[in-house]
């Protein structure tokens, strides 16, 4: 059985040509002749590059092929723009009967199925110091393919910046606005500020509903390739194949007219992890009041359909009872079991999914008994079985999710869509957040979901944000250090380490951002001249308190300085916040300018970036606000 299969994705002028052939190797040889020919004979401008791959065994060819095209191509490029010259080739063989087509079929359905996964999204915060240009930054996710991402606000710099990008986007309301969206009026405000004003073609993109588009042409392709039909074993491949090119040319017809004028299916978070029980009930009187008003505003501008509102909460929102700590037990706080109820009923009546925010570092952070390899996904040596269902869970991801399934189920809705809004691992800050770490759950993580293998109660897609996109500076740190290093970028948009978003674990460094402009190369440093040291530790606080010293703490990338390495990463933080300002290194005399890179080992002492427009607005403020004060109270 010889099958020709050939993938062109003509936005990226190159193509896969995948050859299986037990057979004959002299018939390979004529057939890549002969599709070549075509290839360039339709589409001679078309450079072309080929790779001929020889594979013997189903299980393999199956394996390889799905693999390969999640890897190189979105699958939809593939189908639309290539399957016509696979089906002049197939109609060009009468030796290729019906098992032929049947693989075709398994490998057409399986790798539909498989490049419907919309992609990973990230979560974009922007509380850092100085922050890249929103352009700077759209530009880099869409280097890297990251098609998707969620926002903490609304900023209209940043969502001019996606307008026309094709990114989709959650758009959110902070927990501060939650009260004020308790108005209906002020609900329909901000609905019309911040998302019908965006929602046109070349605005915001977020989620182009063409899901189904896939589905209904992969079961259209099986029914007509279906081996169990008697009658279509016996015909032709040419026949069958005549059949299904006029298929494909059917739905492209049906898929260009819907992208035409395209439908975009937005979120909008209503707050972020409003029932924290750090938050000590501030938000639990205001959180479903807002998702209400904003929802019916949705409804009400005529978006409804396709722009949902939802409320990303943390797992610690459900658990399991202490008697019962598994999985299959899982419940709703009792505390707020009344407010997530209706939350829950909400959501269903509306369309909308339940999103949560899922962290196995915070299960490893200040829990020193917690079984190590269960925060990751390559096996942990006891697994934990759920005594209700007989499960095992290697991860905790797994056991957090199914948990929430549980809960849900409980509530009366274990079919409700779950999207995964925050998940990551932190960099630095922590013992244990470095970047080994971080490569090896990434490794772990994005693989299963690429894979669409889900979890046990809920296996297939699960909609997922990894947290997050570039570290925060100006973030709080009260959960922790690691709060401001959980970016797969730097502070600069450079990459941290490598990673494949593919799943493939293939990792590279990703594409960093463009044309980021640095202070002048200078640092500042402790002074080693200095003579009186009795004001150290009090300038080094000083400094401390005013920029990012995390590195600095147990078990972070700085942690193995000596004193005098302490003050000079200190003093440099406060001098580059201070825009390399000549009387911010002084510090009594403690502190002097050089041109010589200090960093040592794995601790970077950093430039920081030229502040974007934004930022340096921002920073004006806080400066001119800083000497009216002082002004006044003299």
């Amino acid at each position: 059985m010889l099958l020709f299969f050939f993938v062109l994705k003509y936005s990226l002028d190159f193509c896969v040509f995948l050859c299986f052939s037990p057979i004959n190797h002299e018939l390979q040889i004529v057939a890549l002749k002969s599709l070549f020919f075509r290839c360039f004979s339709v589409y001679p401008s078309v450079k072309t590059v080929a790779f001929p791959l020889f594979l013997t065994k189903k299980r393999k060819e199956t394996e390889f092929l799905v693999t390969t095209i999640n890897k190189t191509l979105r699958l939809y490029c593939v189908v639309l723009s290539c399957l016509p010259f696979s089906l002049k080739l197939f109609s060009s063989k009468p030796e290729l009967k019906m098992g032929t087509c049947w693989f075709l079929r398994l490998v057409l359905v399986l790798g539909l199925l498989g490049s419907c996964v919309h992609g990973l999204g990230v979560n974009w915060g922007t509380m850092a110091i100085r922050k890249l240009s929103p352009e700077t930054v759209v530009q880099m996710l869409k280097d890297n393919g990251i098609l998707k991402v969620k926002l903490f606000d609304a900023d209209q710099t940043t969502m001019t910046a996606l307008a026309g990008s094709g990114i989709e986007v959650m758009v959110a309301i902070p927990n501060d606005q939650l009260a004020v969206m308790g108005d209906y009026n002020r609900a329909k405000d901000w609905v019309k500020r911040n998302v019908t004003r965006y929602n046109f073609n070349g605005g915001i993109t977020i989620k182009c509903n063409n899901f189904r588009y896939f589905i209904t042409f992969a079961i259209q392709i099986q029914l007509l390739l279906s081996p169990s039909n008697v009658v279509l074993r016996n015909i032709e491949a040419s026949t069958c194949c005549t059949s299904l090119r006029e298929l494909v040319y059917t739905e492209k017809e049906k898929w260009n007219a819907n992208l035409a004028t395209p439908k975009v299916n937005w979120y909008v978070a209503v707050g972020n992890e409003p029932f924290l029980t750090s938050y000590n009930g501030s938000f639990l009187n205001t959180t479903f009041p807002a998702l209400r008003n904003i929802q019916n505003a949705l409804n009400d501008a005529g978006v409804g359909d396709s722009i949902k509102a939802t409320v990303p909460l943390n797992a610690d929102v459900y658990g399991s009872p202490d008697d019962q700590a598994y999985p299959s037990s899982g419940r709703f706080r009792s505390d707020i079991n009344d407010i997530m109820t209706q939350i829950v009923q909400f959501l269903s009546q509306n369309g909308a999914p339940f999103t949560v925010n899922i962290y196995p570092f915070l299960s490893l952070y200040g829990n020193d008994d917690f079984p190590f390899d269960y925060a990751f996904f390559d096996g942990a040596p006891q697994p934990v079985v759920d005594k209700g269902t007989g499960i095992q869970y290697t991860n905790v991801f797994d056991a957090n999710f199914d948990t929430l399934v549980s809960a849900l189920k409980a509530a009366g809705h274990g079919d409700m869509p779950i999207v995964v809004g925050e998940v990551g691992w932190p960099t630095d800050g922590d013992k244990n957040a470095n970047i080994g770490y971080a490569i090896r759950f990434y490794n772990g993580l994005i693989p299963r979901l690429v894979g669409n293998r889900g979890t046990p109660l809920r296996p297939g897609y699960i909609e997922v944000y990894l947290f997050g996109l570039l570290d925060e500076d100006a973030k709080s740190i009260a959960p922790g250090n690691f709060e401001r290093h959980w970016g797969i970028f730097r502070y600069d948009g450079q990459p941290k380490f490598p990673i494949d978003l593919s799943g493939q674990n293939q990792n590279k460094f990703l594409a960093g951002a463009r044309n980021v402009q640095y202070l002048p190369a200078k640092w500042c440093m402790f002074n080693p001249n200095a003579k009186d040291l009795s004001k150290l530790a009090e300038n080094i606080d000083y400094a401390c308190s005013r920029s990012d010293c995390t590195a600095l703490g147990y078990g972070s990338s700085c942690n193995s300085l000596d004193s005098n390495g302490n003050a000079s990463y200190a003093f440099n933080m406060y001098y580059q916040v201070q825009n390399q300002d000549e009387f911010a290194c002084n510090f009594e005399g403690l502190a002097t300018i050089t041109n010589q890179n200090i960093s040592q080992g794995n601790c970077n002492f950093i430039i920081q970036i030229v502040a974007s427009s934004s930022s340096s607005l921002t920073l004006s403020l806080m400066a001119f606000v800083t000497v009216l004060l002082t002004f006044l109270f003299l």
